[in-house]
């Protein structure tokens, strides 16, 4: 019997940039779809952005009063889930680069997280390109629902 060997598992833990196609409404002057770069964040990295967009403090009754549970103070974690997926599609796309200072300026946006809402201001856009970003990291895998809509209309 041979030894397994786990040289297969250490990886290098480099963040890989992909091209995939674009979103229909951005077209180059020839009309055609202008293809994305995302970069690949590691779980660990992603992980990172999560945890800086959650607050736990101790959970208090109307009064202020901590609840205690078996003895223990009882936390609550708050967490603003929307902000952590702009933060994560800022850092995943590599093209447009949504921390771009000139992009910046044109949208008058201070915050990078505020800049996915501003480059992909149509509601579809916007989810769409979020959809992309997360199935791209591996955050989803499930189809959308216009690639659902469409492989339904050709079966």
């Amino acid at each position: 019997m041979s030894a397994k060997s786990l040289k297969y598992f250490m990886r290098d833990n480099t963040e890989e940039v992909v091209t995939v196609p674009g979103l229909p409404s951005f077209k180059d002057e020839n009309g055609k779809i202008i293809d994305f770069e995302i970069k690949v964040l590691t779980n660990e990295h992603i992980r990172k952005i999560q945890n800086n967009y959650r607050k736990r403090s101790v959970a208090t009754d109307a009064k202020g009063n901590p609840y205690i549970i078996n003895g223990e103070v009882a936390w609550k974690t708050e967490k603003d889930n929307d902000r952590s997926l702009r933060h994560i599609m800022v850092e995943a796309f590599v093209y447009p680069d949504l921390k771009d200072k000139e992009l910046m300026a044109h949208y008058k946006c201070q915050d990078v997280t505020d800049m996915p809402m501003h480059v992909f201001s149509n509601t579809k856009d916007f989810n769409d390109a979020a959809q992309l970003v997360m199935k791209t990291l591996g955050m989803i895998d499930r189809p959308s629902a216009d690639e659902e809509i469409e492989a339904a209309k050709n079966s």
